[in-house]
């Protein structure tokens, strides 16, 4: 939770919200759609188009108190936080995000601060990282955490970082649910010098951050990207009582250089240690991965698969020179990897096989990590399906070993993409190919990855990334492309590019995996607080005090979005139409990118036009289409 000593009080003040006269509204609705208010303020909703009975709910009446009064819903605010009041009535049924700040710019746990001047946005830059749940056999990665911040000042200086700091802490989720520490979670401090050579105090990580705890560490300043960064924080996925939790809330703080609070948000740093390889070679598995010597039946199941692993890997490659030499070299036990783990020295994977995730590992000659698993594993058979790895268009291959089943880290606007019929439109593979594509010769892992224009392109939404051979689609469309040659020439990683105002994307549309709207409320929190509703940050208010006036300098060449750009659109549409149906569509009657994300209402053609979310925005709305008056 946000601490109190940051609050204030203030006295109650009345908002009185009008609804513009002349409104039709076909079915339930709210004006305003979503609140943005301050501790203690009130608020009143106006419901339209109600059909029988209604009913009204708070998430959180801690947060807020809403009650019913005819067709109204007086709301009044109480302690910092977000929460969503859901409305019913006989027919439908709609909900209302509603985002309570503190008066000193506190924001609410994401968004506001210094007084509505400054927005700030945080983001993990993976959507997952691993970790493993035991460390004492072997590693393939140690816990390892980055968080990224950017503030901005909405009266028109953008991107800021000069005069300010930027702190990290441990604060409590929606669910209560805190994690404050990571000493006694699990056992990496015992074994990270084995890895790493390194000896960190407990509860360190490998770049010097300790995990979120209730005292705020200060994160690092990137200039060259205009963010804050904090890298290598070793959280797990235990909360404080231990109980499993991916999705681990920090609170994220920028203040001036006299102490005083500008901005604060909450960011999810997602974490899980559900990468495992128990299914197939867990004593008693299918036989295709049991060693020849037998199963090692382990009594504990973390450390059993992990011995029957280094066991059969001894057997598959214990009499090639190249292996006895990287052991040599390792300063490993003759007799194998097995023998030297059991003699109490803990393998890191990546000693011999190379990962762009540990810089500088690897050992000449011995494929990477990435090749070498991939490739493997190829044609090793699903033990729930039997289909071979390899063969599978889903992701439940993919949760055989990453994270997983239980974590769902797919969880991104495009991997809860739905088909007409229901069932999920975009797997894995839809971006990343099959597993012999990721286990390519040659492939750098980390690195080359998809980008965004391969599916985001002259105004269209393709749902698979990649060309019947497995390679990247491109186009000439650049408008959604990524940064050329990030981090390194010839690569451009979406999580490494920039737009709009130097905000990285991230910072927008969110993290790789988990983009905007995420399944998991979590995620969504940041978008609810800095501007009302889950999704991109795209309201231009989130970062702007006065909305600049634009036919073409918003995000991706968008343009300024309510009333005032209809009242002057016109002109802009006379002078080039055609420019317009990138996002209105080729029939100018709407378009995938004219989508409406929460209901607006207009006054067009001396007429109210109404939109709700989801609804496609066409010149035909309001007049004869683009030549019409």
């Amino acid at each position: 939770m946000i601490r109190k000593p940051l609050l204030r009080r203030h006295l109650p003040l009345l908002v009185s919200l009008a609804v513009l006269p002349g409104a039709a509204f076909a079915e339930l609705s709210a004006v305003p759609d979503s609140l943005d208010i301050t501790r203690d303020q009130k608020a009143t909703i106006q419901l339209f188009g109600v059909e029988g009975r209604l009913r009204v709910r708070a998430s959180d009446e801690s947060v807020i108190q809403a009650k019913l009064e005819g067709s109204e819903i007086r709301v009044e605010a109480g302690e910092i936080g977000t929460a969503v009041i859901r409305v019913r009535d006989g027919e439908s049924s709609i909900s209302i995000p509603v985002a309570v700040r503190s008066d000193e710019g506190g924001g609410g746990g994401g968004g506001g601060g210094g007084g509505d001047s400054y927005t700030l946005l945080g983001w993990n830059d993976l959507g997952m990282h691993c970790m493993d749940a035991d460390y004492s056999v072997f590693s393939i990665l140690p816990p390892f955490n980055n968080l990224r911040a950017q503030l901005i000042d909405r009266n028109g200086n953008g991107v800021v970082s000069d005069g300010v700091t930027v702190t990290f802490e441990a604060m409590t989720d929606p669910e209560g649910s805190i994690n404050s520490f990571s000493v006694g979670k699990t056992n990496f401090w015992d074994y990270v010098a084995d890895f790493f050579g390194v000896t960190p105090p407990a509860g360190e990580g490998l770049a010097g951050f300790r995990s979120a705890e209730t005292t705020p560490q200060v994160m690092n300043l990137d200039a060259a990207a205009g963010m804050f960064v904090a890298d290598g924080i070793p959280i797990t996925p235990y909360d404080d009582t231990l109980a499993k939790n991916f999705y681990p809330m920090v609170r994220v703080a920028a203040h001036d250089g006299n102490g005083n609070l500008l901005a604060e948000a909450r960011v999810v740093l997602p974490v899980s240690d559900e990468m495992t390889c128990i299914g197939c070679h867990g004593s008693g598995s299918g036989d295709d991965a049991r060693p020849d010597s037998g199963w090692l039946n382990d009594p504990d199941p973390e450390r059993d698969y992990r011995r029957n692993i280094l066991n059969l890997h001894d057997q598959e490659q214990g009499a090639k020179p190249a292996y006895q030499s990287a052991l040599a070299t390792l300063g490993y036990s003759p007799a194998g990897l097995l023998a030297t783990a059991d003699g109490g020295r803990a393998i890191l994977c990546a000693s011999c096989h190379g990962s762009n995730a540990l810089p500088g590992s690897g050992v000449a000659g011995i494929s990477p990590l990435t090749e070498a698993m991939h490739s493997q594993h190829d044609t090793a058979l699903d033990p729930l399906t039997g289909q071979a790895l390899g063969d599978s268009d889903n992701r439940s291959a993919c949760y055989q070993c990453h994270p997983g089943s239980e974590t769902r880290c797919l969880r991104g606007v495009m991997g809860n993409a739905l088909n007409d019929d229901g069932t999920l439109a975009m797997q894995c593979q839809n971006c990343h190919g099959q597993m012999a594509d990721v286990g390519r010769e040659g492939r750098v892992g980390w690195l080359e990855q998809p980008n965004c224009q391969s599916c985001h392109h002259d105004g269209q939404r393709e749902t698979d990334a990649l060309t019947a051979d497995g390679l990247l689609k491109t186009w000439a469309d650049e408008r959604y492309a990524t940064n050329a040659d990030v981090p390194a020439a010839g690569f451009d990683l979406y999580r490494f590019s920039k737009g709009h105002g130097d905000l990285q994307c991230e910072a927008c549309h969110g993290a790789t995996h988990a983009e905007y709207p995420s399944s998991h409320v979590n995620d969504n929190l940041l978008a609810l607080d800095v501007q009302g509703r889950e999704g991109s940050i795209g309201e231009c208010t989130a970062c702007h005090q006065n909305v600049p006036d634009t036919a073409t300098g918003g995000p991706h060449g968008m343009h300024t979005v309510g009333s005032r750009w209809v009242e002057r659109h016109e002109n802009v549409a006379e002078d080039n139409h055609q420019q317009c149906a990138y996002c209105h569509g080729a029939d100018y009657r709407g378009g995938p990118l004219s989508e409406v994300k929460v209901a607006r209402s207009f006054s067009a053609e001396g007429r109210r036009v109404s939109y709700q979310p989801g609804q496609q925005v066409g010149c035909y709305d309001c007049h004869d289409g683009p030549r019409g008056d």
